[in-house]
């Protein structure tokens, strides 16, 4: 008898240890908040059943798991929490994990399972949407409405890639892409709405996710004339240094380089986290059909103008436009480049695009460009084509601003406003453009 106690004493240990053993575990909790919504994300050794619903009076989102534990105090940064107020846990039927969220107004959730993903393991990640949040679509044009006046302003739309849950190379020194490509988005802003002719829409304006569809289709919504993705990325080989600027590819990429760069920035969803078993069919809406050959051949432009700017800032990657698959170039109808600022990767180019001057240096420089290329192509109606330029200048050793306006017969300031210059330095290999009239 005591022999047959002793083994449903042993059977009972063990299936308690694999109960243990099995069970899932909630490893931490962040918190993303963006203009239009608030994203949890909680992080877990496993796959795991949920139950998620709302109650009002207060506002509340319940998030019951399955055979889940945590073994510290969940906790958020009141900061960056968005809509979320606080946020509690406990044991529900002797097994389960209750997180129950506090919210400051009633919020629509959404929420999805990732499987391990980059640095990432399992996740369970929660959007929670305001009811009477303003949409990203309204807010972009809102700001293209406010810049309207009378002659049309080109809209530049400047996606800082990355952000938030993804937050794509890290550099050797702990350097993030999305915080490098954020601060040179904010800059390039900054110039664009500084010159005339332009206004620039900000896709991500702080640190968190934006899908890659999500954000070429925001350009859409503002329409955009011009789509601007900012990267820094890592390269295999860490001498590897320098800028480059890419558009899309509707064939093979124009190199290896080029194609695994695009393979490394389209898996970004799976980093940052988007729910890729919706019911609307994906693939269709990416599709490129003969529609984009004007678009291509706008952006083939632009890029080129933007790659001769860059020259003047420091090495190019790549003395010539690139082309490859990415993803969020995939826009029917807005022209769009990417503009890899330099390799992350490389201690050199890491060290720069930390430095605030540096980044400034090439924010300048995409603005030139753009510049450039409005110059040369903007429609009738805009401003651009109410201020046709006499032609463009290459600054050479020696030349000053005062030099160029009497070569051309045009006033000193009208020479700085027409090129966004803040001073009178100007570099050789600058490319000024030559305004009409004093």
């Amino acid at each position: 008898m005591t022999g047959t106690l002793c083994r449903i004493g042993l059977v009972v240990l063990a299936l308690t240890g694999s109960a243990l053993v099995f069970a899932s575990e909630v490893r931490n909790l962040r918190v993303w908040a963006g203009p239009d919504s608030t994203r949890a994300v909680l992080d877990l050794d496993g796959r795991v059943d949920y139950r998620l619903f709302t109650l009002d009076d207060p506002a509340r989102v319940v998030v019951d798991i399955d055979g889940t534990s945590i073994e510290h105090q969940l906790s958020i940064d009141p900061e960056r929490s968005g809509v979320i107020e606080a946020v509690r846990h406990g044991v529900r039927n002797g097994s389960d994990l209750r997180v129950v969220f506090d919210l400051e107004e009633n919020a629509k959730p959404q929420s999805f399972l990732l499987d391990p993903a980059g640095e990432y393991g399992h996740r369970l990640v929660i959007d929670l949407t305001p009811e009477n949040a303003q949409t990203a679509t309204e807010r972009v044009r809102e700001v293209v409405r406010a810049a309207t006046t009378g002659e049309r302003e080109m809209i530049v739309a400047i996606d800082a890639g990355h952000g938030g849950e993804d937050p794509g190379a890290i550099g050797p020194s702990g350097v993030f892409e999305k915080t490098v490509t954020l601060a040179i988005a904010r800059a390039l802003e900054e110039r664009i709405n500084a010159m005339p002719g332009m206004r620039g829409v900000l896709i991500r304006t702080d640190d968190y996710f934006v899908p890659l569809q999500e954000r070429y289709g925001r350009a859409r919504n503002a329409e955009a004339d011009l789509f601007i993705s900012i990267h820094a990325d890592a390269f295999r080989d860490f001498r590897v240094r320098g800028s480059s600027v890419y558009i899309l590819s509707r064939r093979g990429a124009s190199s290896e380089a080029a194609r695994l760069l695009a393979q490394s920035e389209n898996q970004s969803d799976l980093i940052g986290g988007v729910r890729l078993d919706r019911g609307d069919d994906m693939l269709s809406s990416v599709l490129l059909d003969l529609s984009q050959s004007a678009s291509l051949e706008y952006s083939s432009r632009a890029a080129e103008s933007v790659l001769t700017q860059l020259d003047t800032v420091g090495r190019r990657h790549r003395s010539q436009v690139e082309r490859a698959n990415f993803v969020v170039l995939r826009s029917p109808d807005v022209p769009s480049i990417l503009v890899e600022v330099g390799f992350i990767s490389n201690p050199q180019d890491e060290n720069n695009l930390n430095n605030p001057q540096h980044r400034e240096r090439i924010a300048a420089a995409i603005a030139r460009g753009v510049d450039e290329h409005f110059r040369q192509t903007a429609p009738q109606g805009t401003w651009f084509a109410n201020n046709r330029t006499r032609g463009r200048h290459v600054v050479e050793r020696g030349d000053t601003l005062g030099v160029i306006a009497r070569r051309y017969q045009v006033n000193v300031n009208r020479l700085r406003e027409a090129n966004g210059l803040d001073d009178d330095v100007i570099h050789p290999g600058a490319v000024l453009v030559i305004p009409t009239g004093s």
